[in-house]
């Protein structure tokens, strides 16, 4: 072989090989943001089921004047970017033995700023095992997702059939009611496919139907 031969040979060679860096460089990278697309869902999926948990078995007593007993509450209220929600559920699981805890505990949940994102919030879960007279304070507050852009949600009225955007069941239009479901949107930030520098908002959504609320009154005009 001759010296110019080699030397095209060598600089073929080149061009081979950084071409399979290249595409070897671009696997990788998609690689990498689908595994962070699938983290988001994933950590959706987390939240959503045991919010969908809790709340399916949400239930309120009517035993409103019982000596020695706690009224139970139902509160939804509107706040940015992550609605607040506090109630009472039969959804609890005890983790030690002999421990004074049943299947009934408080669930609060509500926001706060991400430390680790400035564009993003961390929706918080507090469970406290036994039921008190003060619904959103004491038991355990946990992360239940980050980088959270907002969470909205909506109330069914069993009586009106119409869906509200808040939900009391102290006050006086919904007094020790539950309402028949509930419809959750949280919109979580993940990678941009198309730019990594970039997130982008990806939305997951689920209506929960509470076992213990009153059914659907019918229309007069239903057959």
């Amino acid at each position: 072989m001759t010296m110019i031969e080699i030397l095209v040979a060598i600089g073929l060679l080149g061009v081979i090989a950084s071409m399979t860096l290249s595409t070897l460089q671009g696997a990788v990278q998609t690689r990498d943001i689908l595994g962070e697309r699938d983290s988001v869902t994933q950590g959706a999926s987390v939240a959503m089921s045991r919010i969908a948990r809790e709340l399916q078995l949400a239930y309120m007593t009517s035993n409103l004047a019982a000596q020695g007993s706690y009224r139970t509450v139902f509160v939804g209220t509107q706040d940015e970017p992550i609605d607040n929600l506090w109630f009472a559920t039969l959804a609890h699981k005890r983790l030690y033995r002999d421990t004074r805890e049943s299947d009934q505990a408080e669930i609060t949940l509500w926001g706060e700023r991400d430390p680790e994102n400035s564009d993003a919030w961390v929706l918080l879960h507090r469970e406290g095992p036994r039921i008190d007279h003060e619904p959103d304070k004491d038991g355990v507050v946990l992360p239940l997702a980050h980088g959270v852009k907002r969470m909205d949600l909506r109330f069914l009225d069993s009586k009106t059939n119409e869906w509200q955007d808040e939900w009391d069941s102290l006050g006086v239009d919904q007094p020790n009611r539950l309402p028949r479901a509930v419809e959750i949107l949280l919109v979580l930030l993940g990678p941009d496919p198309d730019d990594e520098a970039r997130f982008i908002e990806y939305p997951f959504t689920t209506t929960v139907i509470l076992q213990y609320a009153d059914p659907l009154q019918r229309s007069a005009f239903a057959n």
